[in-house]
């Protein structure tokens, strides 16, 4: 199997990690705040890696200021895309939220236009569109329940700068890609990112070290789920994929979190599906493995025809 299909396939397993994100968090939302489940998890993913990084980073001759880029990566990307998704849920509907994420893939394609160069060729234009249409039928009762109007303005822009955040952050990584490797992606971007959390943790949620004792068997499983499986083990997989595929493709296969997500959902937290979410899902499929293999072997095509044409003196 080559790089690609091997990325693709660790990509695919990301997300439906991914898609279980959202069940870990209903499992311990009633006993565990929005600002502590994303701190908690993260913190315990640095401690594990910090080992690991510690000894390579000795190795490698590497010096402090070779990290300092993820003190930029996390301040701008990943931590308004974490914060300020929860701020902007609180202040808006979550519904608007799930309306607004859709915009993510485009928003990654404009970033990675202007800082990667690249393109977005027919297979793209094809697969982004059929993922579009595969996600409104998955999420009819999202955009149903929708409200944009004024009094949601400031929770509707705080979401959106999330989305910004997480597209600068996942563009930003594959431009850095190539230097670090996964293992200090990860550990150096949660680093700065539990940092940073930790005032918000101790003044928003300082009763959340006391109820740890009394955690419910369902709290427990959303916590373990959300930091060996969400923070640990999907990130340092697609950091990895990310090295082998264009930030563009990357950003649309994301729409696989919705096709895997309803099944989890309904199977898990005991949900119901309907004929309209599962022709959705199945076209989101569709449109990840146009991705997959039309636009691998499009992009493998242009490589072989670059490295083919004759030097210029």
């Amino acid at each position: 199997m080559n790089k690609s299909l091997m990325s693709w396939a660790i990509l695919f397993f990301c997300n439906l990690i991914w898609a279980f994100h959202f069940t870990s968090i209903k499992l311990t939302q009633d006993q565990v705040g929005p600002y502590f489940t994303v701190w908690a998890p993260m913190l315990l993913a640095t401690l594990f890696l910090g080992p690991f990084v510690i000894r390579d980073f000795r190795k490698g001759n590497k010096k402090l200021k070779d990290a300092l880029i993820f003190v930029q990566l996390a301040a701008l990307g990943a931590f308004p895309s974490q914060v300020l998704m929860t701020w902007g849920t609180q202040y808006s509907l979550a519904s608007n939220a799930a309306i607004l994420v859709l915009a993510l893939p485009v928003i990654t394609a404009v970033f990675a236009f202007v800082l990667l160069k690249e393109t977005m060729n027919r297979a793209r234009w094809i697969s982004f569109v059929i993922a579009i249409v595969g996600v409104v039928l998955c999420s009819t009762d999202d955009i149903k329940n929708a409200d944009l109007s004024s009094r949601y303005a400031v929770g509707n822009l705080m979401i959106f700068v999330a989305i910004l955040g997480n597209a600068y952050y996942n563009v930003g990584c594959k431009k850095v890609a190539a230097q670090y490797t996964e293992m200090e992606m990860v550990f150096y971007t949660y680093l700065v990112m539990s940092i940073l959390l930790t005032p918000l943790v101790l003044y928003y949620e300082p009763e959340a070290f006391g109820r740890i004792p009394d955690y419910t068997t369902n709290t427990w499983i959303g916590m373990i789920s959300l930091t060996l499986f969400h923070n640990f083990l999907s990130m340092l997989l697609f950091f990895r994929a990310l090295k082998n595929l264009d930030a563009t493709q990357v950003a649309l296969s994301n729409y696989l979190i919705t096709f895997m997500g309803l099944p989890i959902a309904a199977l898990w937290l005991g949900e119901t599906l309907n004929t309209q979410a599962i022709i959705g899902g199945l076209l989101v499929l569709a449109s990840t493995l146009i991705l997959s293999i039309v636009d691998t072997k499009a992009q493998q095509k242009k490589v072989v025809n670059i490295n083919q044409e004759p030097a210029k003196l």
